[in-house]
C-alpha cells in the first residue's frame, strides 16, 4: 500500500434519486422480490401481465419498450429508472426495443405473499378492456 495518499480523504458518494411515487399502494405486509430481465434482441417479453403490488425498475442496458395500461408506451435507456402501480393496471409491454443487442432491467414487486410476481391476462380480458389502452404509433 502507498503511504503517499494516506492522509487525503476520498470524495464523498454521490446519490442521485431517478424518482420518487407518493402513497404508492402498497399492499398489507409485501413480499418484495427483485427480478434482473435479460432481453435478447427483439425480445417482446412478457405477454401482457399484472402484479399484486407496485413495482420499482431500473434499465442496467439496452432500451426497453415500456407500457402501462391507459399510457403511451414509450422507450427507456440504460440508466432510466420507471414504476408501475401494480393492481389492476395491465402491463403490456416490457420489450427489448433493440434488434442488434440485449435490454437488461431490474425491477422490485411489492407484491402479495404467496401470490405471483407475474400474473397474465387474458385475451378476453384483453379485449374487454381494449378501450383502456392507450394508441400505439
Amino acid at each position: 500500500m502507498s503511504t503517499e495518499n494516506a492522509n487525503t480523504t476520498p470524495p464523498p458518494a454521490t446519490v442521485q434519486i431517478l424518482g420518487k411515487v407518493p402513497n404508492a399502494p402498497v399492499p398489507d405486509n409485501p413480499e418484495a422480490t427483485t427480478v434482473v430481465i435479460t432481453l435478447p434482441p427483439g425480445s417482446p417479453g412478457n405477454p401482457p401481465h399484472r402484479h399484486t403490488g407496485p413495482g420499482f425498475g431500473y434499465v442496467v442496458k439496452g432500451e426497453m419498450i415500456f407500457e402501462l395500461e391507459g399510457e403511451p408506451e414509450r422507450v427507456l435507456k440504460a440508466g432510466e429508472a420507471f414504476w408501475e402501480p401494480g393492481g389492476d393496471v395491465i402491463h403490456y409491454q416490457g420489450a427489448n426495443n433493440l434488434a442488434d443487442g440485449e435490454t437488461v432491467y431490474m425491477a422490485t414487486i411489492l407484491g402479495v405473499p404467496g401470490q405471483p410476481v407475474v400474473i397474465p391476462v387474458s385475451a378476453e380480458e384483453l379485449e374487454a378492456r381494449k378501450d383502456r389502452r392507450a394508441p400505439r404509433p
